[in-house]
């Protein structure tokens, strides 16, 4: 399967963030738009809420510009990292009334933010889904279907 340098790059970061602890969805420096972006928070002043689709006036011009950071322009930055915070369990954007998982840092918490995200980096890049493994099991049940 053929996949892009940005795809690469990013889950190549989001994976050894994983692995090594650094993952934490109500940081914007270890979040998973923090890990693609180096560790980096510049990115939260493109909305005024993290977690939020809506982009602020800043978010706006860079996108209106053709910005891009690391690979991915401003409404993809956010749609990544609302897709990471619902795949942990949170109910929207941070903010009081949000749902949040009772322990943000658990690796299985963590493990469904990223194959959300996973997803839809496949889809950003129009790559067929990695983390998809319904066909495995389809083509398991097709070959015990032929035995019986």
């Amino acid at each position: 399967m053929q996949t892009t340098k940005r795809f690469d790059e990013a889950v190549t970061k989001l994976y050894e963030a994983f692995q090594n602890n650094h993952l934490h969805p109500e940081c914007c420096k270890s979040c998973a738009v923090g890990n693609i972006l180096d560790n980096q928070e510049y990115w939260k002043h493109l909305s005024d809420t993290h977690g939020s689709l809506k982009l602020n006036y800043v978010g706006t011009v860079h996108q209106n510009l053709g910005r891009r950071f690391n690979g991915y322009t401003p409404v993809e930055l956010l749609k990544i990292e609302q897709v990471f915070l619902l795949g942990c369990g949170y109910s929207g954007p941070l903010n009081q009334q949000c749902i949040k998982p009772e322990n943000p840092t658990d690796k299985d918490i963590l493990f469904n933010g990223l194959c959300a995200v996973v997803g839809l980096l496949c889809e950003l890049d129009g790559i067929k889904n990695v983390m998809d493994y319904s066909k495995l099991f389809q083509y398991k049940l097709q070959k015990e279907e032929v035995k019986l």
